[in-house]
């Protein structure tokens, strides 16, 4: 997925909440918008090198934080991306574990739950809940980096369909170069990682690390799954 805006480097300051944070940008102080919910201490740090997209008018925020520099490497921060990311790399056929696919749904409502995506193509149909993952330890890949309930009911939702004979999948997106393996971090929330232990035997769980550069990020290996 190219990246359409043109990225600005600046400083991180402080998480003001959230979704907002202060950050030096060209000898000022301004707020952008966290486009992701979790912690992400480990990245966000004060001084760190962030890479923002401005916004047009009308907005809280002058810019987005889309990318932090961590070392030499560059993580992609938003967590409306993989959606996105999963859905084109699904119609160009690079996740075959998935199926093939010529027509892919997005934000498709299912019981009380919205889903990411609803795929239909040669292999049926299948829905895919989606997961951004940006917390990285000696190559393995965490996720959730702060409880989420949310996680738990797609979960829920995606053993229902997948109960009632529909294919169902939860796709964790690692967006940055260095994860060589997946597991639940169960010291965040013990309950989703139970639970997704528990699912696993209906639900099929996928975990995929992505190339980030500044003017891209996309899919480009499979990462295994640890339970």
């Amino acid at each position: 997925m190219k990246i359409a805006s043109h990225l600005e480097e600046g400083r991180f300051l402080e998480r003001m909440n959230r979704f907002a944070a202060l950050v030096r940008l060209g000898g000022a102080e301004v707020v952008a918008h966290v486009p992701n919910s979790g912690r992400m201490g480990e990245l966000l740090r004060p001084g760190a090198t962030v890479l923002v997209a401005r916004r047009g008018p009308g907005r809280a925020t002058c810019c987005d934080l889309v990318m932090v520099q961590e070392g030499t490497r560059l993580v992609s921060l938003d967590a409306r991306l993989p959606p996105g990311l999963v859905a084109e790399a699904m119609l160009e056929g690079r996740l075959p574990e998935l199926g093939r696919f010529d027509r892919v749904r997005r934000e498709v409502r299912v019981g009380q739950s919205r889903l990411d995506l609803a795929a239909e193509g040669d292999s049926g149909t299948i829905f895919v809940e989606t997961k951004s993952v940006t917390l990285v330890r000696d190559g393995l890949a965490l996720f959730p980096d702060a409880p989420t309930s949310r996680g738990a009911r797609h979960l829920l939702e995606l053993r229902r369909l997948a109960e009632d004979g529909h294919g169902a999948a939860v796709v964790f997106v690692v967006q940055r170069g260095d994860g060589e393996r997946f597991r639940p971090n169960v010291e965040a929330d013990s309950t989703f990682a139970a639970l997704l232990r528990e699912v696993a035997g209906a639900v099929l769980v996928l975990a995929y690390g992505c190339r980030v550069t500044r003017g891209e990020v996309a899919i480009d290996r499979r990462v295994p799954v640890e339970l």
